[in-house]
């Protein structure tokens, strides 16, 4: 029993057309997902306008204003005094954040930035949230200082109109960069903070792109319905929000939606090769990105300030999508009839090809069981890919996969997945038959639907859909459909899936990057699964045996146009000034010793790293240092004092500690040789925070403590750990940048600092052996008595 689904009298001609109509699909969905026309300054002052944003962006966003920093204070400055300006009610809420990971504990002195705007006949608040940090490598015009400008504009915007009902809250938050240390603060220690309300928390993660709804609270029904309702050009869908719950990835969003926020977070995210480095510029900002965030932020505050807050509450979550411009919502209590109806309407089709004939069971489960071999081969195909070129170019391992010009390996991973697919279909057609493949195909996305009604129920869309509408149109085709709709119907689960998963590839690839370039090239594969039974169109009939010449012509052909767009990537990627490379360098001192390194984690240095670092022999860094594979090089001493830990208790398992550092230094590191289980980091008038930790950390000493933004008396750190004998701790000063060292040369202009934590910067570290019991008092140096460096 071996045959097809249907049959047309012209093939050729009904193929191309098919063709021609996926490819049409795809290419709407794109443009549906675009940004937004940047307005002028001159646009009416009701609206929004991108223009006016840019502005205020320009007045804090020309250099890197990591927490604590000068940078991060002028910027502050001008962002209260803008919201002042606006009428508004702001506060300086100057705080201890925290922040936990495996061994590690994050603090930092913060300073948010509270704005308040009063409601008319308040229901609750509209918490509007961005931070104004940014990295230390890099301005973060779009990360996040495009936001900020953005909630400036609309709440001129907003004073423009009569009172809102609500309370309008903006926070701009300090320390997000290093651990949401500022939304931490202000979710433990702000009364607004504690009380809650409806948040929209904007992010990027690049520099251009739509402005997407990635992410929600749970329950998220009302909050999507006025999403969809008041924003002109609604970007996202349930997908993103289920990944992203998948993730470890953290935001503003995290901390304010766990203290009991219900909200949306919004980001762009394209041409993520930008972001967290230097490149991060206003003259890299897309306008048309920043207009879509403000336009979505101010018709939100619109829609939500009159709104009765206290409707906004429900029960369960939906699903929503766009489908050639057009937003689909539907609740959640039809997701599992929906992947339901998706399995009966497969197996009716496998019924009903089994009654005329045209397949067997054996045959079926033969089909579908091999389905797996396309799905697994791209995925593996894709990663590999990504192997090689790591190893030809070495630079794209400290960019994580988020390379500049992407498309042309993106392109060739798309082939490789078409291959993957046509030959898995190529070889079993005559064995299996066309309508086993095609059914046997369908069963895995039917499959993955209901998977995901279980774990992601938002996502069950994405397989489910397609497996249904592909169901039906088969089924249509089979039974007595005249021969010019055979065709239309048979389109129905190819073009359905083409309005899907084509774009959930691409937002894969634009936000994990080459490096997970085989979670893209999976979603590929599966859309190849359900168009590829259309290549019959195009196919000759099952009995014709093909020739060899044929058969091989399928993969020859692939892997020489695969081959051709992996270099054309490698020429077209190149580095320059506008698309720099990335690399990594710090210098490292050791106050004790009065020895001096530079040190690289790259893989493989570039040539102005190279004149720093030399080797790999790290046995001369101090204790507790190195992590991971390094480079190193010998660097010249300069005059600093370095940090000083002075102990204050140490009895049973509590360590408690005063940390100092030097003029000019913003963060300090402690470094353990024991695991912790508690930290309390207090910064006098500042408060103190206190976090739990668990684990410990990769590749050097188990724990390890930071404090960003340390202010100029020092902080103390009391550490619980379980009781032993001797502790070593390792203290590192660090300040930014490296133009203080004798000789630096700055960086040419097509390489920028890499985002490793650790670079860029000018670490002294001083080490210590603790006997356990001794005290020494905070006024003496920190190597007396029992505490030896």
């Amino acid at each position: 029993m071996i045959g097809k689904l249907f049959d047309v009298p012209r093939r050729l001609p009904a193929g191309l057309a098919a063709l021609l109509t996926l490819i049409a699909v795809i290419l709407l969905s794109a443009m549906a997902d675009s940004t937004m026309q940047p307005l002028p300054a001159t646009a009416p002052g009701e609206q929004f306008s991108a223009e006016r944003a840019l502005v205020h962006l320009k007045e804090f966003a020309t250099e890197p204003r990591p927490i604590g920093s000068p940078a991060s204070d002028r910027a502050g400055d001008y962002l209260a005094g803008q919201l002042r300006a606006a009428g508004l009610r702001v506060e300086i809420q100057r705080s201890v954040g925290a922040r936990s990971a495996a061994g590690l504990a994050t603090f930092g002195q913060v300073d948010n930035i509270v704005g308040r705007l009063q409601g008319t006949g308040s229901t609750g608040t509209v918490l509007i949230a961005a931070h104004y940090d940014s990295a230390a490598m890099g301005p973060g015009a779009s990360d996040d200082g495009a936001a900020v400008a953005a909630m400036i504009e609309t709440v001129r915007a907003l004073r423009t109109g009569p009172g809102l009902r609500n309370d309008i809250v903006l926070l701009m938050s300090d320390g997000e960069e290093d651990g949401v240390l500022g939304a931490e603060a202000f979710v433990r220690d702000h009364p607004l903070g504690k009380a809650g309300g409806v948040l929209l928390n904007w992010e990027a993660r690049g520099v251009s792109g739509p402005s997407l709804m990635f992410e929600t609270s749970r329950n998220n029904a009302r909050l999507v319905e006025t999403f969809a309702g008041a924003v002109p050009a609604p970007r996202g869908d349930s997908a993103m929000v289920e990944l992203y719950r998948l993730l470890p990835n953290n935001t503003d969003f995290a901390p304010l939606t766990k203290a009991g926020f219900t909200g949306m977070n919004f980001a762009y995210i394209q041409r993520s090769s930008l972001y967290h480095t230097a490149s991060d510029s206003i003259a890299n900002l897309n306008r048309g990105s920043l207009q879509h965030h403000g336009t979505n932020m101010l018709a939100l505050a619109r829609a939500l300030g009159n709104a009765d807050l206290g409707t906004t509450a429900s029960d369960h979550d939906v699903t929503y999508f766009r489908a050639l411009g057009t937003m689909i919502t539907y609740p959640d209590q039809l997701v599992w009839p929906l992947a339901v109806l998706a399995v009966i309407a497969v197996a009716g089709l496998a019924l009903l090809a089994r009654v005329r004939r045209l397949l067997s069971l054996p045959r079926l489960l033969a089909a579908a069981a091999s389905a797996i071999v396309p799905l697994v081969a791209s995925a593996a195909l894709a990663q590999g890919l990504w192997e090689l070129l790591v190893a030809w170019r070495p630079a794209y391992d400290l960019m994580g996969g988020l390379l500049h010009r992407p498309r042309p390996y993106q392109a060739a991973i798309a082939v490789l997945c078409a291959l993957a697919v046509l030959g898995w279909y190529l070889v079993l057609r005559r064995r299996l038959g066309s309508a086993a493949l095609a059914v046997g195909a369908l069963t895995w996305l039917a499959g993955l639907g209901v998977l995901c009604a279980q774990v992601a129920p938002g996502a069950s869309f994405l397989f489910a859909l397609p497996a249904l509408m592909g169901a039906l149109g088969w089924l249509a085709a089979v039974l007595r459909t005249p021969a010019w709709a055979r065709t239309v119907v048979a389109m129905l689960g190819p073009l359905t899936a083409a309005m899907l998963l084509p774009s959930l590839a691409g937002n894969v690839f634009d936000g994990m990057g080459l490096a997970l370039g085989g979670v893209s090239a999976l979603v590929l594969a599966l859309f190849g699964l359900i168009v590829v039974p259309i290549a019959e169109l195009f196919l000759p009939d099952l009995a014709t045996r093909p020739k060899r010449a044929a058969i091989l012509a399928v993969p020859v052909t692939a892997f020489l146009l695969a081959a051709g767009l992996v270099a054309a990537g490698l020429v077209v990627d190149d580095f320059d000034a506008g698309r720099p490379q990335r690399t990594h360098l710090a210098y490292v001192m050791d106050a004790d010793t009065r020895t001096a390194h530079w040190v690289s984690a790259d893989a493989d240095p570039a040539q102005w790293t190279r004149q720093y670092v030399s080797g790999h022999d790290t046995s001369a860094l101090p204790a507790g240092y190195a992590r991971g594979t390094l480079w190193t090089g010998p660097a010249p001493v300069i005059a600093v004092g370095g940090p000083r830990v002075a102990v204050l208790a140490h009895s049973g398992n509590t360590l408690k500690l005063h940390v100092t550092v030097g003029k000019g230094t913003r963060s300090v590191t402690l470094r353990f040789d024991r695991p912790i289980t508690h930290a309390i980091a207090s910064a006098g008038r500042f408060g103190l925070a206190s976090v739990p930790i668990t684990g410990t950390r990769a590749g050097t000493w188990p724990s390890e403590i930071r404090f960003r933004g340390i202010p100029a008396q020092g902080v103390q750190i009391t550490v619980r750990m379980p009781e032993t004998e001797r502790i070593r701790l390792t203290a590192i000063a660090e300040t930014d940048g490296l133009s203080a060292v004798p000789g630096f040369i700055l960086r040419p202009p097509n390489l920028v600092a890499a985002t490793r934590e650790d670079g860029d910067l000018i670490a002294v570290t001083r080490s210590y052996t603790l006997a356990r019991d001794s005290q020494i008092p905070e006024r003496l140096p920190s190597n007396s008595g029992k505490l030896a460096g």
